[in-house]
């Protein structure tokens, strides 16, 4: 088992397995979507020289488009098999999470709606319960759908321009992410009250969610602050982990984020009095992460003082 309270460097698929069995209370973490945000979220091997390259015009319209990726049809029949691949990668450690994890322990994943599907079932073949999909409504997302009008008039079709005004290539504005709900299943025969005695996992706390001004559903409304930016691509609201960590998990247990990103899991479970432990790959976002413990443990020690 690593020391608590600790962020550690390297593959979190390799460094999960020295977690102790049934040592873990939650798990919350922003995995990667397989959909080539950058070079980490590249889980398959056919690429081309165009994939994660860029255009002047996707340099101008900010970071979200900076990155080329993959037509939802594919470059090649290679291609196709790029669902499966992601489930392949979910699987290869899927089934070391729910070893550490203590019975009716939750997991809570952020996964993209294009291969979320994916992730569900690899988790339910490694012996997850699936509980449920939350939406995190957010107030603002980019509509990436182009024009295909736009597409003729390049080819200089004036007529296929003008019969497909108001056509799109692409997808409806993504207003929701996904967040899936899964848990380490407890023992046969008990209950969920047994589970919460012995362990104090499986229920969680809906008197919580007054606190994040939520009502009892499967839609989060948490917006992004100006601090919730600005540190990695896939940067979530620190609220929104809170809200996740509170939900189910009281002070004192352990939460783990294998995928920190830029550790604001980590820096969540800290405020709210949780013992963390957190796995990142990437040097740079390691190093944030190290930057954001420092100073907050600093500030509440300044309060404390």
């Amino acid at each position: 088992m690593y020391t608590l309270n600790k962020i550690y460097k390297g593959d979190s698929i390799e460094l999960v397995k020295d977690i102790d069995d049934n040592a873990i209370d939650l798990i919350a973490s922003d995995i990667p979507y397989g959909i080539g945000v950058d070079t980490w979220d590249v889980l398959h091997n056919n690429t081309n020289n165009a994939y994660l390259g860029s255009s002047p015009a996707q340099e101008k319209a900010g970071a979200v488009f900076r990155k080329r990726g993959k037509p939802l049809n594919g470059w090649s029949e290679a291609d196709r098999h790029i669902p499966k691949q992601y489930y392949d990668w979910v699987s290869s450690w899927a089934g070391e999470w729910l070893r550490i994890l203590k019975p009716g322990a939750n997991v809570f994943i952020f996964a993209g709606r294009r291969l979320s599907h994916r992730c569900i079932c690899a988790f339910e073949d490694a012996g997850f319960t699936y509980k449920d999909m939350i939406g995190w409504e957010k107030e603002r997302a980019a509509h990436r759908a182009q024009r295909i009008s736009i597409i003729f008039d390049r080819r200089g079709d004036v007529f296929s321009a003008n019969k497909w005004h108001g056509w799109k290539v692409g997808n409806l504005r993504p207003v929701f992410e996904p967040i899936l709900w899964f848990s380490k299943p407890y023992k046969i025969g008990g209950t969920i009250a047994d589970n919460v005695l012995k362990h104090g996992l499986g229920a969680f706390n809906e008197n919580i969610l007054k606190k994040y001004k939520q009502e009892p559903d499967n839609i989060f409304h948490i917006k992004s602050q100006p601090s919730d930016t600005g540190l990695h691509p896939t940067q979530k609201p620190l609220k929104l982990m809170e809200l996740l960590i509170e939900l189910t998990t009281v002070e004192g247990q352990i939460v783990c984020d294998p995928f920190c990103g830029s550790g604001t899991t980590l820096i969540a479970a800290l405020r709210l009095n949780r013992k963390y432990i957190g796995f990142e790959r990437e040097e740079k976002y390691y190093n944030i992460i190290l930057d954001r413990i420092n100073n907050e443990e600093y500030d509440i020690k300044s309060i404390l003082l």
